[in-house]
């Protein structure tokens, strides 16, 4: 009974992870080189590391944090628990077999089956029944180009501003060349003002301009009215009114009394990503509902107007952007989802001291409040990325590219330590990817870090240029990006990986379930998608 038991017992119960494996970041890079001029980077900066794990540099940890001495237990245990299913049907076809030589009486063979025939009767109901989660469709903001802030606009209205020195525009200025970005990015009215209007009012100006319109449009492409939605989520890290911003869309579009509405703040650049989920396991409980996300970033909010350097790379690296996203469970629907969401999974590491400290808004010496970026910030984002992909990679990889991970891991650990460890192909199951669109530097560590080309980079990389670092939005600007070119086909997968504050990171994979098509007309990128891709030379673009 043994293995009826495990057979029950299989799939989700059994921890998984892959194994430790992505090359180094190298601080070298040129927009990193700018921000270590405020403080230095360690000579090793590990997005992941195969034979240098951090040591504590905090008295507290995270309890389970995942070593690397325990990757290849929880591989082998990933592979069993997938295994699980054939190991028990080749028991039993051995064990008929051995009755069958051994001439046992009929009881005998009635058990066996018996016990096999119960298992897969009762599995169904006795395990854990989750619905499916389609996107309906998304809509993402194209700001007015009265917003447009070129660098030459940029650094003028900031010598303007008192508050900031030459060195700190100088600085300002190599954040900016060195990130990746265009010319035609955007920032909100309140920001072009000198100086900047730091009012509620005006935040909450920017609020209904970012959110308005993407709800305007979704609802339109939709054909559903605003009291056909029963779940409405909204995230904004750095703008947290009384009434929140939830009910502020609530009042504006006359919602049902009875609307679960969620308003996330502080959750940082992957708060987009971990919304889905939240989302998701709001419709495994509530049936044939509507579910809307709303992703934004309220910059004015987080305009900081000082001396200290790990407080100006925000001012530079963040710009305008919202996205509005429908999700339903609903089995028949005459909306023609786009795509059903095939995985997810978060990690977070907030209760690690160190990476809980690595990002935090704080007050300089002068009083005036910016958020901090602390020089541990990479090897924290990598640790938590690490944890991420290798549990995804567990669950969704085929069981060849496993296997040949486990067998270099135990090459290194037993024969060869200067043997590389096999770094496994995502490109076998997954044949798009929306990656943090934090800079073109981090971007390129990433998909070396999962052996991706230039295309699989490609989304990631024109949205930064186009649209700048949107924070929690613009995962779905890449995806906008994707479908304008027409790139994604029925059956694909597209997995979108969210990073954070806190810090956290989210995974979100989704499967392409009908065909796309006419987006190139559509949307933010629709009078520019054939300007894309250029080719870039450096990590500054024009």
């Amino acid at each position: 009974m043994f293995f009826w038991l495990l057979l029950l017992c299989n799939e989700s119960h059994l921890p998984t992870a892959m194994g430790n494996y992505t090359p180094l970041l190298y601080p070298s890079a040129p927009l990193f080189t700018s921000i270590s001029t405020s403080f230095p980077l360690p000579k090793k900066s590990f997005l992941f590391s195969f034979s240098s794990p951090m040591a504590p540099l905090v008295s507290k940890q995270c309890p389970n944090s995942t070593t690397p001495s325990t990757f290849l237990s929880k591989q082998i245990l990933s592979t069993l628990s997938q295994s699980l299913g054939l190991l028990v049907l080749i028991l039993v076809t051995s064990l008929e077999a051995l009755f069958l030589l051994q001439k046992r009486p009929p009881i005998f063979h009635f058990i066996n089956l018996s016990c096999y025939t119960i298992v897969f009767i009762l599995k169904p109901y006795l395990s854990k029944k989750t619905h499916k989660v389609y996107l309906v469709d998304f809509s993402c903001l194209k700001p007015p180009s009265s917003c447009k802030v070129p660098f030459s606009k940029f650094l003028k209205n900031s010598s303007m501003i008192e508050g900031f020195d030459s060195e700190s525009i100088s600085f300002m200025a190599n954040i900016l060349t060195s990130s990746g970005q265009s010319q035609e990015t955007y920032l909100p009215p309140a920001l072009h003002h000198i100086p900047p209007k730091t009012h509620q009012h005006e935040y909450i100006k920017e609020v209904h301009m970012v959110l308005f319109p993407i709800m305007d449009d979704l609802l339109a492409k939709t054909k559903l009215s605003p009291q056909d939605i029963d779940i409405l989520i909204v995230n904004c890290s750095g703008f947290n009114p009384s009434p929140s911003l939830a009910s502020i869309v609530i009042n504006h579009y006359s919602m049902r009394t009875d609307i679960k509405s969620f308003n996330l703040s502080g959750m940082g650049c992957s708060a987009g990503a971990l919304s889905i989920d939240l989302a998701q396991n709001l419709l495994q409980i509530h049936r044939n509902s509507y579910a809307v996300v709303l992703s934004t970033e309220i910059l004015s909010t987080g305009w900081y107007a000082g001396h200290e350097k790990p407080k100006l790379i925000l001012n530079c690296l963040f710009r305008m952007g919202s996205a509005a996203i429908l999700l339903t469970n609903k089995n028949q629907t005459s909306k023609s989802p786009k795509y059903e969401l095939f995985k997810t999974l978060r990690t977070q590491k907030a209760c690690d001291d160190r990476a809980y400290l690595s990002t935090i808004r704080e007050e300089d010496s002068d009083g005036k409040l910016g958020v901090t970026i602390k020089r541990d910030l990479l090897q924290v984002a990598g640790e938590t990325l690490r944890e991420n992909v290798t549990v995804l990679g567990s669950s969704i990889l085929p069981l060849s590219e496993k296997f040949w991970h486990g067998v270099s891991i135990i090459r290194k650990r037993f024969l060869n330590k200067s043997e590389e460890i096999y770094v496994p192909n995502f490109k076998r199951v997954i044949e798009h990817f929306c990656l943090p669109a934090s800079g073109r530097p981090v971007i390129r560590e990433i998909g070396k870090g999962l052996k991706l080309g230039d295309r699989e980079m490609e989304a990631a990389v024109m949205t930064l240029h186009r649209f700048g670092n949107q924070s929690s939005s613009s995962l779905w600007y890449e995806l906008a990006y994707l479908e304008g070119k027409e790139r994604v086909k029925k059956g694909d997968k597209v997995w979108q990986l969210g990073m954070g504050t806190g810090p956290k990171c989210t995974s979100l994979v989704w499967k392409c379930i009908r065909p796309i098509e006419g987006e190139s007309k559509k949307g933010p990128w629709a009078d520019c998608i054939h300007q894309y891709p250029f080719e870039a030379h450096g990590e500054g673009a024009n």
